[in-house]
């Protein structure tokens, strides 16, 4: 999935190894961000594992930094993780105690509980060593290694099936299981494992296999990362349906689940509809009569996305560069959050060379191909986190589009946001949101000072620490409510007399209306009230959040010192000065 314009089988698949190492060499320097710090614990040798996890991650602008805690020494290293933004742990089976999977068989049932309950309690030790890590990813257990032949289920089988039920029993927030058999199965086991090098040295997996293994967990990074794909764009013609709609017409376009071809249609339109009903959006970009397509779209029999699933549909006869262009502007969302789809190599390869930020899937010259090339790409739009927001995501860039015609009826912008009767309701410490709070952290850019990302663990602890407070805040208007769409972590300090601004985000969804200044009014009227006295802040640039460059500015702060990355600065709030948008209403939601 990795490189902006690549499909999902990585633009690192194809490489040896020695390029690998080439080309990671290179890549280094071409960063500018802070690393993103990754902790491999490992019962086996993986150290193979560092540049072949970094480079990709590096081509999307992510500055991996990996490092390898030492051999078979996973609860000890657990306790070194402080700085790591993320942990992957390589816990294996045959490993846990040494030739286990030649002994087994050979223990009776008071060793083998005995081995359950070391292996439970170590579990146990490291969940608890990394509670305060933003991410843990940790391998699920399997005997399938050695255990591939075999017709009857033996012992190494139930002692994974059993560590994996504890696993999914005892995992905190902050940890995701990775379903390394899949793996294994995508790479094909015998070239997944060197046996040779395993049994001289504990080194079980190949280089393939490492390369497959870090193609298949990115998309947990990009999430973490706030890179996970927002929106679909599909063509129709010989995209959504067999045909050309304007040639063969209506009745002879095909995608019949009841037919050879037409089945290949449906089930991506399946596909694509899946992925609506996870948050992602979904715009139709083709050459066609607006008319003709709007009747398919509405009417016929065998066509899945009606009109409720599609955001934006941009039929019409205008190049798809503008088109695309166009979507991006009306939606708010930066061309690296699309995913664009079509037959044709001349609009694939048009969109790859203007929007090369578009990632660009081209439908296969073997139809059979198409719904597996599709399948495989579905972990570009993995989130995280999953949540109310997510399912009304249509209906609210729906509600957008009215609020955008309602604004042309005006010519002063006051006057218009004095008639969409805003409300904003701010919560504090509001456990019930966790998972929307640390989504926004995750793939909130523009509006976004200091573009930190938490993971649900961690805006948890932000919440239970007494030196912290968690606001969050709702919006709604007359045409309709936007949800929980604003996040700002104050961390409190010297006897609570300084307040320290951590986090202080927005989704684009509601901007344009002063929302912001509205909370900051709550936000800073809420802590005088408190007895603060001081204030600081920070913005830290990225190469989307230049909007918001000067808002601390606009909101009376002084700016204390000016790098070429980062502004900080302080508030006296006694000198702030309220806007008083007298046209929202502020209303105090749930604390806890």
């Amino acid at each position: 999935m990795l490189g902006s314009n690549s499909p999902g089988t990585g633009s690192t698949s194809e490489l040896k190894y020695s390029e690998i190492l080439k080309l990671h060499k290179e890549s280094g320097s071409n960063l500018n961000s802070g690393p993103y710090r990754v902790s491999v614990l490992s019962n086996i040798t993986v150290h193979q594992i560092k540049e072949i996890l970094e480079l990709p991650l590096r081509l999307e602008h992510i500055n991996a930094d990996v490092s390898i805690g030492d051999y078979d020494n996973i609860v000890q290293d657990s306790l070194n993780c402080e700085g790591s933004n993320a942990v992957i742990i390589f816990w294996e089976l045959c490993n846990i105690v040494d030739g286990l999977q030649h002994r087994i068989e050979l223990f009776d049932d008071e060793q083998l509980d005995a081995i359950l309950e070391k292996a439970k309690s170590e579990i146990d030790l490291v969940f608890k060593n990394l509670q305060q890590t933003s991410l843990v990813l940790i391998n699920k257990f399997t005997a399938l290694q050695f255990s591939r032949s075999n017709i009857r289920c033996n012992r190494l089988e139930e002692l994974a099936n059993q560590l994996n039920r504890y696993l999914t029993q005892q995992m905190p927030a902050n940890t995701r299981l990775v379903g390394i058999e899949k793996v294994l199965s995508d790479v094909g086991v015998a070239n997944a494992l060197d046996m040779r090098y395993y049994y001289s040295s504990k080194a079980l997996y190949t280089i393939e296999f490492f390369k497959a293994y870090s193609r298949y967990i990115s998309p947990f990074f990009m999430s973490a990362n706030g890179k996970a794909k927002k929106a679909l764009i599909l063509d129709c013609d010989n995209t959504l349906w067999h045909g050309v709609l304007g040639e063969d017409g209506f009745d002879n376009i095909d995608m019949s689940p009841n037919s050879k071809i037409g089945a290949i249609f449906s089930e991506i339109q399946a596909m694509a509809l899946t992925l609506n009903k996870q948050g992602v959006l979904l715009c139709l970009c083709s050459k066609n009569n607006p008319a003709d397509v709007a009747a398919v779209v509405s009417s016929h029999p065998d066509f899945q996305l009606r009109k409720e699933y599609i955001t934006i549909n941009k039929s019409n006869w205008q190049d798809k560069v503008s088109n695309i262009r166009d979507i991006s502007e009306t939606l708010n969302i930066g061309m690296d959050s699309f995913v664009f789809v079509d037959d044709s190599p001349f609009e694939a390869n048009m969109i790859r060379e203007h929007l090369p930020e578009v990632t660009v899937l081209q439908v296969p010259e073997r139809l059979h191909e198409y719904p597996q090339m599709f399948r495989d790409n579905l972990s570009l739009f993995y989130n995280l986190s999953f949540t109310a927001e997510d399912k009304n995501k249509v209906e609210m860039y729906k509600q957008q589009a009215k609020r955008d015609s309602a604004k042309k009826g005006y010519t002063d912008i006051e006057d218009y946001l004095a008639s969409l009767g805003l409300k904003l309701t701010v919560s504090v410490d509001d456990m019930s949101i966790v998972p929307r709070m640390s989504q926004l952290s995750q793939k909130t850019n523009q509006f976004n000072l200091t573009t930190k990302r938490y993971t649900e663990g961690e805006i948890t602890s932000f919440i239970e620490n007494e030196d912290s407070k968690v606001f969050s805040f709702s919006v709604a208007d007359r045409f309709g409510d936007s949800g929980v769409t604003g996040l700002c972590i104050v961390k409190l300090c010297d006897d609570s007399r300084m307040a320290d601004v951590d986090t202080f985000l927005m989704s684009c969804r509601v901007l344009g209306r002063n929302i912001e200044y509205a909370f900051v009014d709550y936000l800073l009227g809420t802590l005088k009230q408190s007895e603060v006295k001081t204030v600081a802040a920070q913005y830290s640039s990225t190469n989307k959040n230049e909007q918001v460059e000067d808002f601390y500015d606009k909101c009376c702060f002084v700016a204390k010192s000016d790098s070429n990355s980062t502004k900080k600065y302080s508030l006296d709030l006694v000198k702030y000065e309220p806007k008083r948008l007298t046209y929202i209403q502020v209303i105090n939601g749930r604390s806890d």
